[in-house]
């Protein structure tokens, strides 16, 4: 039985300009490997630079690798598949308040990601966003609001329904809970483990945060210089990290 997702060797470097005449060469990603199962929790952790951003990027096609192999349920996903697969892995931001246009009422948010991606009708459309809404604690009449009129804890659950209305098997979470304050930050983490529960889905989480990570991560992988320098269950990684980066990381060396 294949793995839900299967990274192998992937690699991405940028170009950066060093003066007038001068480019030197940035490694964000060196040979990153790893797997995933439904229902699964991967972390991600490191410090700023180290790749975690990058890696998701890449994982939903904001950036190309420059070598590597994506699989999702054993197909391999290459450019022109990305389209085909953007409602099995989807993303969800940091700043929910940025991400969220604030022109658009939320009704309409939700309805052009249907509209983009399925060929569901007005009348679907309409019962999808409205299910959506719901599954995450939002309100029907919440059809009608823009994003400033909701509190940040709402902005979340919002961004929160905007990256499920398609039904993704995984869900990316880049530092997606570290503007909230801990009472929000705590219900948004019940909410995720209930649909994680309900959906079997899987969650790749990109987190400084290492209690966060303990508290809903079956799996970590710990990177440095786009590296993955020690990987393992999350509960022994944490109590016995092997490598010195982990070990800084959590405050040990």
């Amino acid at each position: 039985m294949s793995h839900l997702l299967e990274v192998v060797d992937l690699s991405k470097s940028y170009r950066k300009q060093q003066g007038l005449f001068r480019q030197t060469t940035v490694t964000a990603l060196d040979q990153v490997s790893f797997s995933m199962n439904a229902g699964e929790t991967l972390a991600v952790v490191g410090e700023t630079g180290s790749g975690k951003s990058t890696l998701a990027k890449v994982l939903v096609g904001i950036e190309q690798p420059d070598q590597g192999e994506i699989r999702l349920a054993g197909q391999s996903v290459t450019l022109s598949h990305y389209r085909k697969y953007n409602h099995v892995i989807r993303y969800m931001f940091q700043d929910a308040e940025r991400a969220l246009n604030p022109s658009q009422k939320v009704g309409a948010m939700l309805d052009d990601v249907l509209r983009f991606s399925t060929v569901l009708d007005e009348k679907q459309r309409q019962q999808k966003v409205l299910q959506s809404l719901q599954q995450v604690g939002l309100l029907d009449e919440h059809i009608g609001f823009y994003p400033h009129m909701f509190s940040a804890g709402q902005q979340q659950r919002l961004a929160l329904a905007r990256a499920l209305i398609l039904d993704p098997k995984i869900l990316i979470l880049d530092e997606a809970l570290t503007v909230l304050d801990p009472t929000l930050r705590a219900q948004i983490v019940n909410l995720l483990l209930e649909l994680q529960q309900q959906r079997s889905l899987s969650y790749l989480l990109i987190s400084k945060n290492l209690r966060l990570v303990r508290h809903i991560s079956d799996y970590c992988l710990v990177m440095q210089h786009g590296k993955v320098v020690e990987s393992g269950p999350t509960e022994q990684l944490l109590l016995q990290p092997q490598h010195p980066h982990t070990k800084k990381l959590m405050g040990l060396s």
